[in-house]
Formats: C-alpha cells, sequence, structure tokens
C-alpha cells in the first residue's frame, strides 16, 4: 500500500514544499511609527510617482471600458446571444454597457488622498502597528516593473483591501484593482470612494449569464495585459469566519491564467500576501454569523455606527508579502498549451482536465504559501489551552503551559511573533489583557468569559457559551493549520489498535479525506502529507519511527494527547453530525434544513449534558461535514431546479459513523462546572 502510494506521488506533478525555517521579527517595518510622528495631511498630499509596468502610461478607466466592449470576445458573445434569443445585437450591447457602468473601477487622486488621510487616522486609533516585511516589497516593486501582477491575500476582515492599499500607498507602488463584493455598492458615498480608489464590483452569482460572464472575464484580463496596476482578488472568495483558511475558488484564477496560456502574456507573476490580525474587528459579529445570526447588511448608516470601535485596542498587524511566483516556471513541463493556438482566441472555450487541475494546484499552493507566511501571536497559543482547560485554568500553569507550546510551535516551523522585551508572565497578562472580552481573572485563575446570564431559557444559555468558545476557537484555529498534518497522524496513531506504519497510514487517509475542507490539503499526495507529519513528530521526540513501525515515545504522549484534544471538537462534531443523520434527518432534505436539524439536535444534546462539543454548533463545520459526506458517499446530492437536495445511505452511513467514535474521555459539561 505504501509502496503504490509512494509512485503515485513520484509520477504526481511538482507540489509545495514547506520552508520550516524560521523568519526574523526584525525584517519587519512598523509603518505606523512614522505616522504617529508626521504630519497625516503632509503623508496624504506627497508626491505619489509609483513605478508601472514596462514604464506604461496609466490607462482611464473609460478606455478600458471600449476597449473590453470592442473585444473579439464580448463582441462573439453578444452575436452568439444575439442568435440564440432573436434579440438584436444593439440591445445586448446596451446590457453590456450597464453591466460595465456597474462594474467599472476608477483611479482618481482625491479619493486615494482622502483615504490615505482618513485611513492614516483610523489604524493610528485601532493598531499598534502595521509590520511590513521589507524585503518582500522590494520584490514587489521589482516584480511590477516586469511582468504583471497578480496580489493574492489571505482574508479575515474587511480591512484587508483597506490595509493593502494603505501600504502600497506607503512603498509608492502602484495601487490595485481590486475584485469587490457588489455588496459594497449599497454603502452609496462609501461605495463610490472605494471605486475611485481601485475597486471594481463582481456580483456574487452570475455563472449563468453568458454575457456577464464574458464582459467580467475581459474586465479582468484587459486590466491584466495592459499592465496598468496590479490585480488583486481573494482566492478564499469570501471572509473567512473561523479564521481557518477557506479552501480557493478557481473562477478568477482562471481568467487571470487565461492570457498567458493563449500566449498573450509571456508571464504572470502571483504575489501570496498574508495578513496577520492580533485581534480581528469583526471578532464577535463572526461568532454570531456562525450560530445562525445573520450578517447585517453592508450599508454606510452600519459603517457610522461602527465608529465606537475605534476606542478599542486591536494590537498589531502583520502584512507578509511573499516571494512573487513566476506562472510561466509553474506551468513549466505541465502544460501544453498548443491545443490553445487550434482555436481564435476570441472564442470560449471549456478549460481542459488538465488545466483544471493545474489551476486547482496553483490555487492550492498559494493558500499554502498564505498559511506558511502566518504570523503568530501569543495569544493563539493560550487560546489553544484554555479551550482544553475549561472552564478555567490557574494562570501560572496557563504561563507553563503556554511556553512549552511555543517550543513546539517552532519545532514545527510557526512564525512567532513572541515579545522578547517581556519575560513569559508579563507576555500572557499583556495578550489576556488585549482580549480581555474573551477571558478574565477570578481567583488566581483565567477564565472564558460567558455574559452575564440571569433566569433565562436553557437555549439561550447554550447560545452565550457557544459564543464565547466559538470566539476562543478563531484564534486556536490559526494554529491549526500549521499543526494539522502532525495531529492527524497522532489521530491516527491513536485510533489504530497497531503500530504497524501501513495500517496507521490507512486510518490517516481517512482523517485525511474527512477534513480535507476543513483545512487546506493539496489534493492528491496523502503520502507526503503523511510524511511531513511523521517527521514533524520525530522532530519533537514524540514518534520513533521503522521503516515498517511508528512508536509513541515515553517522552511523546504529552504531544500526542494535546494534538487529539485540539482536534476533539472535530471528530466529535462530525460523530454528532453523524448520529443526527442516523436518528433525525428527512429522506430528502436542503442544506438549509440540515444546518437547522443539525443545531436544533446539537443544542438539545448540549443542554442534557450528553456533550461539550458548542463547536459543532458553528454552521461552517456543519457545511464541511455534509461536503465531507458527500465526497465519502454518505449523502447523495441531487440538483434541482431550486437547488440542491440531499439524502442519506443508512448503510454507508453506518459504515462510517463507526470511525468517528471516540475512545477519548468527555469531561462534564461546560454548563454544570460554571
Amino acid at each position: 500500500m505504501m509502496a503504490a502510494a509512494a509512485v503515485a506521488v513520484r509520477r504526481g506533478p511538482p507540489v509545495y514544499s514547506k520552508n520550516l525555517t524560521s523568519k526574523k521579527k526584525d525584517d519587519f517595518e512598523d509603518i505606523l511609527e512614522e505616522r504617529r510622528q508626521s504630519s497625516d495631511v503632509r503623508y496624504a498630499m506627497k508626491c505619489y510617482t509609483p513605478v508601472v509596468y514596462k514604464e506604461l502610461s496609466p490607462c482611464k478607466p473609460s478606455a478600458i471600458k471600449t476597449i473590453v466592449l470592442q473585444s473579439e470576445h464580448v463582441q462573439y458573445v453578444i452575436k452568439q446571444l444575439s442568435k440564440e434569443t432573436g434579440e438584436s445585437p444593439d440591445v445586448i450591447q446596451e446590457e453590456a454597457v450597464e453591466i460595465l457602468d456597474e462594474m467599472g473601477h476608477g483611479m482618481h487622486m482625491g479619493a486615494i488622498r482622502f483615504f490615505a488621510f482618513t485611513l492614516s487616522k483610523i489604524f493610528k486609533c485601532l493598531l499598534r502597528s502595521i509590520f511590513v516585511n521589507e524585503d518582500g516589497m522590494q520584490k514587489l516593486q521589482q516584480a511590477i516593473q516586469e511582468y504583471p501582477v497578480v496580489l493574492l491575500p489571505s482574508h479575515r476582515s474587511y480591512m484587508d483591501f483597506l490595509l493593502l492599499s494603505y501600504v502600497l500607498y506607503t512603498y509608492d507602488l502602484a495601487l490595485p484593482v481590486i475584485a469587490a463584493g457588489i455588496d459594497f455598492l449599497g454603502m452609496k458615498i462609501v461605495g463610490e470612494l472605494l471605486r475611485k480608489s481601485g475597486a471594481f464590483f463582481m456580483r456574487r452569482t452570475f455563472g449563468g449569464n453568458k454575457l456577464y460572464w464574458a464582459v467580467f472575464a475581459e474586465y479582468v484580463k484587459t486590466m491584466l495585459k495592459g499592465g496598468y496596476a496590479p490585480v488583486e482578488f481573494y482566492l478564499e472568495g469570501t471572509r473567512s469566519r473561523t479564521a481557518k483558511t477557506l479552501t480557493p475558488k478557481f473562477g478568477l484564477l482562471n481568467i487571470v491564467m487565461d492570457p498567458f496560456f493563449k500566449r498573450e502574456l509571456f508571464d504572470i507573476y502571483l504575489v501570496p500576501i498574508s495578513i496577520s490580525y492580533e485581534r480581528v474587528l469583526e471578532e464577535s459579529l463572526y461568532a454570531h454569523e456562525l450560530l445562525g445570526v445573520p450578517k447585517p447588511k453592508e450599508s454606510t448608516s452600519g459603517l457610522l455606527k461602527a465608529r465606537k470601535i475605534l476606542s478599542e485596542d486591536f494590537g498589531s498587524v502583520h502584512v507578509f508579502f511573499g516571494q512573487p511566483v513566476s506562472l510561466r516556471t509553474l506551468a513549466a513541463g505541465r502544460i501544453n498549451i498548443c491545443p490553445f493556438n487550434l482555436v481564435p482566441r476570441h472564442i470560449p472555450q471549456k478549460p481542459s482536465e488538465e488545466i483544471q487541475e493545474f489551476v486547482s494546484e496553483v490555487a492550492y499552493k498559494m493558500e499554502l504559501l498564505q498559511i506558511e507566511n502566518m504570523v503568530l501571536s501569543p495569544w493563539i497559543l493560550i487560546a489553544a489551552i484554555l479551550l482544553q482547560n475549561l472552564p478555567a485554568i490557574d494562570f501560572e500553569l496557563l504561563v507553563e503551559k503556554t511556553l512549552w507550546l511555543k517550543g513546539l510551535t517552532q519545532t514545527f516551523g510557526g512564525f512567532l511573533d513572541w515579545p522578547d522585551n517581556l519575560c513569559a508572565n508579563k507576555a500572557v497578562r499583556s495578550a489576556l489583557a488585549l482580549h480581555s472580552n474573551i477571558t478574565s481573572f477570578v481567583n488566581g485563575q483565567v477564565v472564558l468569559c460567558v455574559k452575564e446570564i440571569g433566569p433565562t431559557a436553557s437555549e439561550e444559555i447554550v447560545f452565550k457559551q457557544a459564543l464565547s468558545i466559538l470566539l476562543c476557537g478563531s484564534y486556536r484555529n490559526q494554529l491549526l493549520n500549521l499543526f494539522v498534518r502532525p495531529a492527524l497522524v497522532a489521530l491516527a496513531v491513536e485510533r489504530t489498535h497497531s503500530s504497524r506504519k501501513d495500517e496507521v497510514y490507512g486510518n490517516f487517509t481517512f482523517w485525511l479525506d474527512v477534513f480535507s475542507d476543513e483545512f487546506i490539503i493539496l489534493p492528491g499526495i496523502p503520502l507526503k502529507d503523511f510524511e511531513e507529519g511523521c517527521y514533524l513528530l520525530t522532530k519533537c521526540d514524540a514518534v520513533q519511527l521503522t521503516p515498517q513501525q511508528i512508536f509513541v515515545t515515553e517522552k511523546g504522549s504529552t504531544v500526542i494527547s494535546f494534538l487529539i484534544a485540539m482536534f476533539r471538537p472535530f471528530v466529535e462534531g462530525y460523530q454528532i453530525i453523524c448520529k443526527y443523520l442516523s436518528k433525525e434527518a428527512n429522506e430528502v432534505f436542503t442544506e438549509k434544513q440540515f444546518i437547522f436539524g443539525v443545531r436544533s439536535f446539537a443544542s438539545q444534546l448540549l443542554e442534557t449534558g450528553s456533550t461539550q462539543c458548542y463547536e459543532v454548533l458553528s454552521s461552517d463545520m456543519q457545511k464541511n461535514a455534509l461536503a465531507a459526506l458527500v465526497r465519502l458517499g454518505v449523502v447523495a446530492r441531487m440538483k434541482m431546479a431550486d437547488g440542491f437536495t440531499y439524502s442519506v445511505s443508512k448503510e454507508a452511513l453506518s459504515n462510517t459513523a463507526g470511525m468517528f467514535e471516540t475512545r477519548i474521555h468527555v469531561r462534564k459539561p461546560l454548563a454544570a462546572r460554571l
């Protein structure tokens, strides 16, 4: 089995290789430090002459719209739609003009300088520092002059794209044109200011609208081929409410790669960017959304109401610009672009299986690079420990465990921002103070805050406890990205009644498949993931390996237990979801019915003390579990006119549910211990 897997890996494409060398804090510059010492007006009104691709003159947004409208591709689609629908080409062209007017960006220096001034004021109120890696900025500056550049930042906050443009303006680099959700246009003045600062607006769904797709794709490609500005979008598609990196969406990446495949561009640079927040602005909002509270609609009035947060402290932000990655280098020896010569460029083509596989691999690789360069704060370690020691832990013990986890995180290659000027005791106190909305001190112990609960319904008690745990969990989750491979090896070792490596590997591949929507796992290389997990466990002396066997060392039991406990909520959560499908689910159901049913079923278990897995109430876990069960053949998904419906195979469910049965001791429910 292992030999066969090894052959499969050797035949496969070149893949992402993790860099375990540690990065240095002194490579970062705090760009807010100068802002605190000089005039914001002078900063906003400075001479701004960014370097551009091949010294091209900027093209006016109105000219870009004309180029898009007159392009062979858009004109071809208009003619085809005219034949299909019987509509006049002029009518369809007018519709294309309306799409462009809704979509198009602008670049007005007045709006840019307004944002430069305003954001300086806001960031100085909200943040202690904005750290940027100078080496990354230098490489980006060079890349922008050589080839068209695509910026691929992580997405944890609405602040991401404002922050990124602010950094580029500070370093006199060309501001990007940014793919933004059309929801922002509902913010009236703010929406138009964003448009005039480089945002172009895309509808959330437009897969069936051929004209919209053609106009949108041509718009993005025109900006890219012209090299007028870097193009920026989020591979994750939307903000991550859990702080785990979301599985990538491929639509926009397909579009930006198309000019390269068709030899309209010699090369494109992809730049992974990691934005790490010590404290996320929307943390409470995200926790509420995960528990089913509707997301507030974006509006200017809502933004004004949110100004009260300006009095809060959100710590520091690290913006790490990764090494620009050449698309030409990635495609070398992988992609045969000759078939593209057989069809005129303006005629739409469905990507081949080879192209789809390549685009998927590149997307996952970019996200893995984002994860690798995320900066971890002490609070992230503290959150991971707190969630394993609910409802309270002695402060001195917390400091001791945090130092132990610091060492393990560094061994695993984590990028830690530890305050070297403070002793461990003060570093932990400082982190707790920043997140005092989540934790508090009670009689020398650190406890997770649960808002005052008077005489109220038991379901409200469950909701408030879940809210606190999901808040804390969103920070612990940032560590899971780093720990997932050794943790799944640890889980497989614990679940396998044998020390044989091939049997442990078989168990590992099951968990890897199950959790491939929870974590970023590059498809098709399970053996490499297993070997990396084993390597990291041997690096911290947790296991010993022989060619055929894997043994937990006496010292390693602490590491193995910690890793298993860290992933317990996912194992238990999926177990509860399987029980719901077995006992409660209808024969046919929608995703909405599934989420409501799981939430109701799990809430009853929590109220009665049958489980303490509050994280199963998260809609993120519920959707990921449903996707995993579809992939495993436990649930069948059928497309209907108004969406998808699902049905359960009871036999397949029975076979799979046994894998989720936990041998981990279930502690007393949190409600009973508060």
